[in-house]
């Protein structure tokens, strides 16, 4: 009958346990000098070698014929115990028996001499699934054990571990196997199972079970029916060929293309892709790209192997790595809000959106993603994506004809033209008629604003302006701010240089204006009103300003009187 792999090559002794030196070296000094602890606990993560090490020791423990520290295999304890027929050594499933009843079943049976071996042992496998009366129940028996038991506990969260229990017992922490000591190890058995494995292959394998040898044994596994298992046979057999899919939305995010990038997600998503899993995997690639761009030269051993390293290599190229952190951090926040709404889906597209275009948030990082950009742009002398940076839409929604197919953004990298200068402060955007006298360019201080869209009829001031830009917020807002919109008392628009300034009264009104949804609709209302980015700004409407209004409001009333 067939048998996996890691059951055919699990190790037998502790020379056979590869990557876990500076803990087999010490478990066969305590062999060979009869300085054994009366609990052990392992820990480390999944396919790392602690139940392996843990089976070896109870080996060791009871062997007739030690070799070294070792089992030697060939005694009828240790035959017995590799065959389950000696029942005092007893492997125990944690997760299964997590209540105090079970541990008190375990308690009575230990304090019972062995029946053929030396010493009874108890290895509980994830030890920390038990529960609180549980680990209470063991508690003492570890702390003071008959001189024929020996406990080994193993697990992979030592943090839910009471501290009482560590107390008691010897650690030893397992490491992760290196990714070139895992490939030749896999080219090892490969070579011995008549099996054709490319070196990089191997190193591919090593990197996709990060670091355990179960996980490494089960892929070369699921891959031997390939007659030559090559790198493009290890992602083909282990379905990652979809992540072609993840590298290509990524793309549509970095050419800004929200359209591509949305309907690759549907066809993700008709694949039976959960969104959870896309964001989970796009962080994951996100995370690759991070480290080839930070730090190339020892990119090979970090990243996750779930990637061809050209793939990465090429989008490391097109992204600055301020612009990597912020699409980790929108990706991370859409992964933690994924779970608190009812359509996960809409989640992962508004996710896709914010990353194709950045100027939708607000957030620092992003504005250090577009900083860079920026930087980057002048230095390479590149161009932007067109859907980057698009031109401010006209009020008509129609595209002015005479605006050039460049955004703000971009306008800033190429050289001003002599006679253009960038539009100043928005009280001066929208001048007066022009002078009837030919205008003289070389001798004036000051040249004549760009002008961005075709200026109305009449000149406007900034007080007109504020107006036009609150009637335009005023149908978006929230039911319950409209009220507030023709209250001067408690809320101003106003405008200050290129600053739109809403004063507001402190307490319910100032909160919600807060919200980054509502501060949007004002800029949005600015930006349509003015044609040019403004920044919005939030102040607190001042006491003695109410208090004036609040008094003019009184003189109409013939019962008030002033003194």
């Amino acid at each position: 009958m067939y048998q996996a792999l890691y059951r055919k090559w699990r190790p037998k002794t502790f020379d056979e346990v590869i990557g876990q030196e500076h803990i087999t070296e010490t478990l066969k000094t305590q062999v060979r000098s009869g300085h054994l602890s009366h609990a052990y606990i392992f820990i480390g993560t999944r396919g790392t070698g602690k139940t392996t090490c843990a089976r070896i020791l109870a080996k060791a423990v009871n062997c007739e014929n030690p070799v070294d520290g070792n089992p030697c295999n060939q005694c009828r304890y240790c035959r017995g115990i590799d065959d389950g027929s000696i029942l005092d050594v007893v492997e125990l499933d944690a997760a299964s028996n997590t209540g105090v009843d079970n541990v008190r079943d375990l308690r009575e049976e230990a304090v019972f001499t062995p029946a053929v071996a030396r010493k009874r042992v108890y290895i509980i496998d994830e030890v920390h699934m038990l529960s609180l009366a549980a680990f209470n129940a063991l508690l003492k028996i570890i702390e003071e054990p008959p001189q024929h038991l020996m406990f080994i506990l193993a697990t992979t969260e030592l943090q839910k571990v009471p501290a009482t229990i560590l107390s008691r017992c010897q650690r030893h922490s397992f490491r992760r196997i290196p990714t070139q000591r895992l490939a030749d190890y896999l080219m090892h058995i490969a070579g011995t199972e008549d099996l054709k494995l490319e070196e990089e292959a191997a190193k591919q394998i090593a990197r996709m079970a990060d670091g355990g040898v179960r996980d490494a044994l089960s892929i070369l596994d699921q891959c031997s029916g390939k007659g030559v298992i090559s790198t493009e046979a290890v992602f083909e057999t282990m379905g990652l060929a979809g992540n072609r899919n993840l590298i290509q939305v990524l793309d549509q995010v970095l050419q800004n293309d929200t359209t591509g990038a949305l309907q690759l997600f549907q066809t993700i998503w008709l694949d039976g892709k959960e969104p959870a899993s896309f964001l989970g995997e796009m962080s994951g690639l996100l995370r690759d790209v991070l480290i080839v761009k930070a730090a190339p030269a020892g990119a090979g051993e970090l990243i996750s192997g779930n990637f061809e390293r050209e793939v990465l290599d090429r989008l490391a190229a097109r992204m600055t790595k301020e612009e990597l952190l912020y699409c980790m951090d929108a990706v991370l926040a859409a992964l933690a809000r994924i779970r608190q709404v009812r359509n996960p889906r809409m989640v992962a597209e508004v996710c896709l959106v914010n990353l194709c275009d950045k100027r939708n948030a607000e957030s620092v990082s992003a504005l250090r993603a577009r900083l860079s950009r920026l930087e980057e742009s002048v230095r390479t002398g590149a161009a932007f994506p067109a859907a980057a940076v698009q031109a401010p839409a006209s009020p008509s929604g129609a595209a002015d004809a005479s605006q050039p197919e460049r955004g703000a953004a971009e306008s800033r990298v190429t050289p001003i033209p002599e006679d253009r200068t960038p539009a100043p402060a928005v009280e001066t955007v929208l001048p007066g008629p022009m002078p009837e006298a030919e205008p003289e360019p070389v001798s004036k201080p000051e040249p004549e604003p760009e002008a961005i869209s075709a200026p109305p009829a009449e000149p406007a001031n900034a007080e007109d302006l504020a107006a036009r830009i609150l009637d335009a917020a005023r149908g978006r807002l929230p039911r319950e701010l409209r009220s507030f919109a023709d209250d001067d008392a408690r809320f101003r628009v106003r405008l200050e240089g290129q600053e739109l300034i809403l004063e507001a009264q402190p307490g319910f009104l100032l909160d919600r204006l807060k919200r980054p949804e509502v501060r949007e609709i004002f800029s949005t209302a600015a930006r349509e009103v003015l044609q040019v980015p403004v920044a919005v700004r939030l102040t607190e409407r001042k006491q003695e300003q109410r208090e004036k209004r609040d008094l003019n409001e009184l003189r109409q009333f013939k019962e008030v009187t002033f003194r």
